[in-house]
């Protein structure tokens, strides 16, 4: 049931973060991105938020989630504008290609899914799969946004009589792992009647910056450098995301 997103939760995520939608990490990405002519893998693709505004630039996107929901609505989207999605069924801990990449980005704090036994696992995949010099960029959210969080209920309305719902629960924060715990539940009306529901259980890990550091460079990389909220500039006090590089 941990972070599965179910055909509601993909739904939701398809309406609250449409494609193109950007907090600033599409623009951050098409410059780091800028001038790659080998293939970049994007795990954790979800519905193409930011995979196919990179694909509309011309950089040679492939990608992966463990959620089959929403690889149908990341291929519908390519198929609407007339994409070619190089999109497969896959897991962080396991995925495998043949091809080696020039780039591998997880953006919106997808790496904090795993816990620390799949992070570790997952890294050394990614440096694996990547071409020599390659680089590595992953987000992190800032530890006490997901410490601080309180929960909540929102609603999507997706017709004359239809709505979405998502109540969150405040998450159950487990320190000595470095994870939160929230119960999600998603639920579509029709007419004021509930026709369909789904309970998910949402686990994410914070990551202290030196304890990554230090866990990239024992899976093999180097010049780990950090970003802070989308700019170019090191993360400073009061921080929201963190971007981490790092090149095989």
């Amino acid at each position: 049931m941990d972070n599965r997103y179910g055909s509601l939760a993909a739904w939701v995520y398809d309406l609250d973060k449409p494609i193109g939608h950007s907090f600033g990490d599409i623009e951050f990405y098409g410059r780091q991105l800028e001038g790659c002519s080998g293939a970049i893998l994007e795990p954790a693709v979800g519905n193409g938020r930011i995979y196919i505004p990179l694909l509309e630039r011309g950089l040679r996107m492939v990608g992966f989630d463990a959620s089959e929901e929403m690889l149908v609505r990341c291929r519908a989207h390519c198929a609407s504008r007339k994409l070619t999605a190089v999109l497969s069924h896959q897991r962080f801990e396991d995925f495998h290609y043949p091809e080696r990449f020039e780039a591998i980005i997880v953006p919106a704090g997808s790496f904090q899914l795993l816990d620390f036994e799949q992070a570790h696992v997952t890294l050394l995949r990614f440096h694996e799969h990547l071409k020599p010099g390659g680089r590595l960029l992953l987000d992190l959210d800032a530890a006490d946004s997901l410490i601080e969080d309180k929960g909540g209920q929102r609603s999507w309305p997706v017709g004359e009589s239809e709505l979405l719902t998502l109540t969150a629960s405040p998450p159950e924060v487990d320190y000595l792992a470095q994870r939160t715990h929230a119960l999600l539940r998603y639920e579509h009306w029709i007419e004021g009647r509930l026709v369909l529901s789904e309970l998910e259980r949402f686990s994410l890990r914070w990551w202290g910056l030196q304890e990554l550091t230090l866990l990239l460079q024992q899976s093999g990389f180097t010049h780990v450098r950090l970003y802070g909220d989308y700019s170019e500039q090191p993360p400073g006090r009061g921080c929201q995301m963190i971007t981490v590089e790092a090149r095989r």
